[in-house]
C-alpha cells in the first residue's frame, strides 16, 4: 500500500509524526506499507513549521507545495493547484489527512477529484459553529472522506447522524497524545523559564489567536485585563502567536505579572504547560494536552469540538465574555478545580492502531 501524508500547520506536524513513526515500525517488520510526505507550507514560519520535523524526528517531507500566505480562499486554491500537480506526478493508493486546517479540506478535494481514496484521521468532532473556518474545513473533508479515524465516542455519533455507515468509522483514540507520551520525557525548559525565575505550579499559561478574542482591540484588552488582575499576581507567560501579535502590540497593554514571549517550540511550550498551575487558552489542541497532563484549563470560547475534555478531562469552557474569568480563576485559587480523567483510548497507541487498520484496506 502506498499512502500520501498530508501535513500544512503546526497541529498536523503533531499528528502525523506518530503515523510516520507507526509506519517505519511496520516496515521494519517486513509489512506492504510505503509512505509520502507532502508538506502544503501553509504554515511557513519556522518556529511554526520546519522545527516541528526537527524537534518530533519526522523526515524532512518528500515535496514541498509552498502555498503560504494569503486569504482563506486564495490559500485554499493555491494548495488545491499545487497538491493536484503533485498527485497526479505521484499517484497513490491513499491520501491521508489530520485534523482540520485548509490544506486538510483542499487536499481532500483534489483527492477525490482524481478518484483517489480519502481517510481523515480525527474525524467526526464538531463544534457546529460555521464562523470558524476550521468547522467547514471538518465538515467538508468528512462528506469526502472514504474511511475515519475517531479521537471519541462524540465524534463517532456526529458521524453516525451524517449518514456515515459503521464500517467506515473506526475509533483509534487520539494521536495527539501518542505525540505528547512519546516526547514527554524529552520536553525542554524554555530559556525564559529561568530568566522569569518562575516556580512550578506557580505561574499561568496563556495563548490566545482566534478572531472572536483577539480581532476586537476592546474584547482583547479586557480580556488580558480580567486574566493579569486574577491571578494573585502570580506570572503570565504568553507565546504569543503572530496573528495576536499584529493587533496586541498596539494596545498598549502593561501587568508587572504579563510576560510576552515568542512562539515556542513543541518539547519547550509543553514543559511549560507541563509544569504550570493552570493554562488560559482559546485553542482546542492544548485543551487536550491539559487533559491528559491532569493541568486545569481554563477556554475562552464559546463551544468546543472536543466535549470530552470538558466532561472527562480538566477544561472547562467559560466563553468568550471577559466577566467569566475572574469567577473560573477564584475557583482555581481556591483549589477546587476538577482532578479530571484520561478519555478511553487516549493511550499513546493511537496511530499502531491506525496503520493495522491501513494494512487491511
Amino acid at each position: 500500500m502506498h499512502i500520501t501524508l498530508i501535513a500544512g500547520a503546526r497541529p498536523n506536524f503533531i499528528k502525523i509524526a506518530p503515523l510516520v513513526h507507526a509506519i517505519q515500525k511496520a516496515q521494519a517488520e517486513g509489512k506492504d506499507i510505503q509512505y509520502r510526505l507532502v508538506h502544503t507550507g501553509q504554515h511557513y514560519d519556522k518556529n511554526m513549521s520546519d522545527t516541528f520535523f526537527e524537534e518530533l524526528n519526522i523526515p524532512m517531507p518528500d515535496a514541498n507545495l509552498g502555498c503560504g500566505g494569503g486569504t482563506q480562499a486564495e490559500q485554499t486554491a493555491a494548495i488545491m493547484i499545487a497538491f493536484e500537480k503533485e498527485l497526479t506526478a505521484h499517484p497513490t493508493d491513499l491520501v491521508l489527512v489530520v485534523g482540520d486546517v485548509t490544506s486538510t479540506m483542499a487536499c481532500s478535494i483534489v483527492a477525490k477529484k482524481l478518484n483517489t481514496r480519502v481517510t481523515h484521521v480525527e474525524a467526526g468532532i464538531r463544534s457546529w459553529d460555521l464562523t470558524m473556518p476550521e468547522e467547514i474545513n471538518r465538515m467538508v473533508t468528512d462528506c469526502l472522506a472514504d474511511f475515519y479515524f475517531t479521537t471519541s465516542e462524540v465524534a463517532n455519533e456526529n458521524l453516525r447522524h451524517a449518514g456515515v455507515s459503521e464500517d467506515r468509522i473506526h475509533f483509534v483514540g487520539n494521536v495527539m497524545i501518542d505525540t505528547l507520551r512519546a516526547n514527554e520525557h524529552r520536553f525542554v525548559k524554555p530559556d525564559a523559564f529561568d530568566e522569569l525565575k518562575l516556580q512550578e505550579k506557580r505561574y499561568i499559561v496563556m495563548t490566545l489567536h482566534r478572531p472572536a478574542n483577539v480581532d476586537e482591540a476592546d474584547k482583547l484588552r479586557n480580556l488580558v485585563n480580567q486574566i493579569t488582575g486574577n491571578v494573585e499576581n502570580e506570572p503570565i507567560v504568553f507565546p504569543i502567536h503572530p496573528r495576536t501579535a499584529r493587533i496586541f502590540h498596539d494596545l498598549g497593554i502593561h501587568a508587572d505579572n504579563l510576560h510576552i514571549v515568542d512562539p515556542l517550540g513543541y518539547l519547550e511550550f509543553n514543559y511549560l504547560v507541563k509544569h504550570a498551575r493552570a493554562v488560559v487558552t482559546d485553542s482546542g489542541g492544548i485543551t487536550e494536552e491539559t487533559t491528559v497532563m491532569g493541568v486545569p484549563c481554563i477556554t475562552l470560547r464559546d463551544n468546543t469540538e472536543r466535549p470530552e475534555t470538558c466532561t472527562i478531562g480538566t477544561n472547562e469552557l467559560i466563553g468568550t465574555n471577559p466577566n467569566n474569568i475572574a469567577p473560573a480563576l477564584r475557583i482555581l485559587y481556591a483549589g477546587q478545580w476538577k482532578k479530571g480523567a484520561i478519555p478511553p483510548l487516549w493511550d499513546g497507541h493511537t496511530a499502531e492502531r491506525i496503520v493495522d487498520i491501513l494494512l487491511q484496506k
